[in-house]
């Protein structure tokens, strides 16, 4: 699995390794983690793309009404968020999961460089006490309403302050990627929570949802999607995916913009079981 995992990461470097992964003869053990992260090592700055992550309970949620969510997926799923950081030239949280996890958002458990960090903030509502505010061994933006930031004012803890134009919904994301993506993050990384990964996708600006389901009933709580319903059932997207089994859970990992001009003709559904 090094060797695999090695491969992968030479792959994000260059199209010469990423060409060379994917024709690698990988045993049954080792192909499952190649055939995941190659789609994500393909992009460039003239194709970037950006995947959201939800680990849920079977009946949909990813954690207690009290707010308790560690950890709702096993330790397989905690190392494939560590992969996809090491992978990803910036990695978006909300305000939610900071205060909640108070996340490192670092790439301590695999090899493989971490990361500019993402924190969205739009009300200001975080302390910079929070270990991605107090550690500055990575970069860090803290991204809040343009309304709330005082003249003068950069910094935020450790980490640097940027104002975006803000709705009623947050802070405006189309704005956001932009300014990411001027910053040469063709890769980015929307890890959670619920309400900040489904703002992406509900504004179209997600190409893979990876949707880690874990042999877990939690009975009510926070749900993982919260997105506009459709008027009918015929009108719900149905995106193609592939299965990958992590250690007790399943990840879907779902395609959701066409990979050419005639994908979107194609039907949808399973293309591979790990």
């Amino acid at each position: 699995m090094e060797q695999a995992w090695d491969l992968v990461l030479a792959a994000a470097r260059d199209a010469e390794s990423l060409a060379r992964a994917s024709r690698w003869p990988a045993d049954d053990r080792a192909r499952p983690l190649v055939d995941l992260y190659l789609p994500i090592c393909a992009a460039t700055a003239m194709r970037p793309v950006t995947v959201g992550h939800l680990g849920q309970s079977l009946d949909g949620f990813i954690a207690t009404h009290a707010g308790e969510s560690r950890f709702v997926t096993g330790e397989e799923n905690i190392l494939h968020l560590h992969r996809m950081r090491a992978l990803s030239d910036a990695v978006v949280v909300g305000a939610g999961t900071v205060a909640a996890d108070d996340p490192r958002l670092t790439t301590r458990l695999v090899p493989g460089p971490s990361p500019l960090r993402v924190v969205l903030d739009p009300t200001r509502r975080l302390e910079p006490r929070h270990k991605v505010f107090t550690d500055d061994s990575v970069e860090t933006l803290y991204v809040c309403s343009r309304a709330l930031v005082t003249p003068g004012e950069r910094c935020f803890g450790r980490a640097t302050i940027v104002g975006v134009q803000s709705n009623a919904d947050g802070v405006d994301l189309v704005e956001l990627r932009r300014l990411l993506r001027d910053r040469g993050c063709a890769r980015i990384f929307v890890e959670g929570g619920g309400v900040t990964v489904s703002a992406f996708l509900a504004a179209g600006l997600l190409d893979r949802l990876h949707i880690a389901v874990a042999p877990l009933l939690i009975g009510d709580g926070r749900p993982a999607i919260r997105i506009p319903p459709p008027a009918a059932l015929n009108e719900c997207h149905r995106p193609r995916y592939r299965v990958f089994r992590m250690g007790g859970d399943v990840l879907f990992d779902c395609e959701l913009t066409p990979r050419d001009e005639t994908a979107g003709d194609a039907q949808p559904g399973l293309t591979r079981v790990i």
